[in-house]
């Protein structure tokens, strides 16, 4: 059941050793945040700290080529440097490599599903590589691509880590299911497989049947602002904790993140994943990416949510997807490609002090 807001915040905010309300709601909490150093390594990662980057240069799950550059681009634009400054061991896996899509692979009758055995079988070989790192004990690292490959990653790393909670920061629900998916494209529906939500099971899914299912009660979602019908109708029946552009409008992204973590796990004991899709951004700050919804997240947003997963000292695993540099010119590319980078870099301990 989801969290409600009302009664969950504490009676007042303390801000230098002074007690000041704020509005209605009064909270308390440290203002002063952790340095990189004191941000706690998860009990669940080896020493010394590793970080095990995969790329996944993969489009087929949605129809515009560009996000399968993603993963070179980051690497460019300096992601390695930035792990091993934050004081990570970086483990380069490289790019997984999978079978383009064909004419004559098999598909599920009767529905539209777009590459689905391509996807399903990129997602197997993405899924066992996962759960190879998380059992090492590395902070799994996968750079997209579209969204699909997180069905990979996650079902992957739940083989690991079973009571891992996953924070989906993204403008879109990504629970379509075959039956009530408008599009047939398979980066709206890796949280219906994973929760195994589909009615049948497509050609190149079926190693699915052997993974762990994610539960609706270890799923938050961070920044929804454009969902399909039936994906409103399961996010309701299942109960998923989800908290909108108009929450975090109403509330401030400080509460929100507050609140999804109490919620995710309240004795901060879970590992948790971060799926972080680039278009919950708003498009003025991150415009080459291909489902743009206005209304999203500012950069100090965007960065404050990894930041505060960083800062439980659970994140063990990160995503990130749907970087796309043929959408748009070269200036707006690089400042896509940057802000993915950065964020990264948030969710592994970098900080403003």
């Amino acid at each position: 059941t989801p969290m409600p807001f009302r009664g969950f915040f504490p009676s007042e905010i303390t801000v230098l050793g002074e007690s000041i309300a704020y509005g209605v709601v009064r909270v308390k909490q440290q203002l002063v945040p952790p340095s990189i150093g004191e941000i706690k390594t998860p009990p669940f990662l080896s020493h010394p700290r590793t970080c095990g980057m995969m790329g996944m240069p993969f489009s087929w799950g949605q129809p515009r080529g560009g996000t399968d550059q993603g993963p070179e681009m980051m690497r460019q634009r300096g992601l390695p440097d930035y792990i091993t400054k934050l004081e990570w061991r970086l483990e380069e896996y490289g790019d997984l490599k999978f079978e383009e899509p064909r004419r004559d692979d098999p598909y599920l009758e009767g529905f539209r599903l777009k590459n689905s055995y391509a996807v399903g079988k990129a997602c197997e070989k993405l899924a066992l590589k996962s759960y190879e790192v998380a059992s090492k004990g590395q902070f799994s690292l996968v750079i997209g691509g579209d969204h699909s490959i997180a069905l990979g990653s996650i079902a992957g790393l739940l083989r690991a880590r079973p009571d891992m909670a996953v924070v989906w920061v993204d403008a879109h629900a990504d629970i379509n299911t075959p039956e009530c998916s408008p599009s047939g494209n398979l980066h709206g529906m890796p949280i219906a497989f994973l929760m195994g939500l589909t009615k049948s099971i497509p050609p190149g899914f079926e190693w699915l049947e052997d993974y762990p299912k994610l539960s609706p009660e270890n799923l938050a979602y961070i920044g929804l602002r454009d969902v399909d019908p039936g994906e409103r109708d399961l996010i309701k029946k299942l109960g998923i904790q989800a908290y909108s552009m108009y929450e975090v409008d109403r509330y401030g992204i400080g509460s929100v993140m507050e609140h999804c973590l109490a919620h995710l796990s309240p004795d901060n004991s879970k590992p948790l994943h971060l799926s972080y899709d680039i278009d919950a951004v708003d498009p003025a700050v991150a415009p080459a990416t291909g489902t743009m919804v206005r209304g999203g997240f500012t950069l100090r947003e965007a960065h404050y949510i990894a930041e505060r997963v960083a800062e439980t000292g659970m994140l063990g695993s990160m995503d990130i997807v749907e970087v796309n540099p043929m959408l748009t010119d070269s200036a707006g590319a690089e400042k896509t490609v940057d802000l993915g980078v950065n964020l990264v870099a948030s969710a592994l301990g970098n900080r403003i002090l």
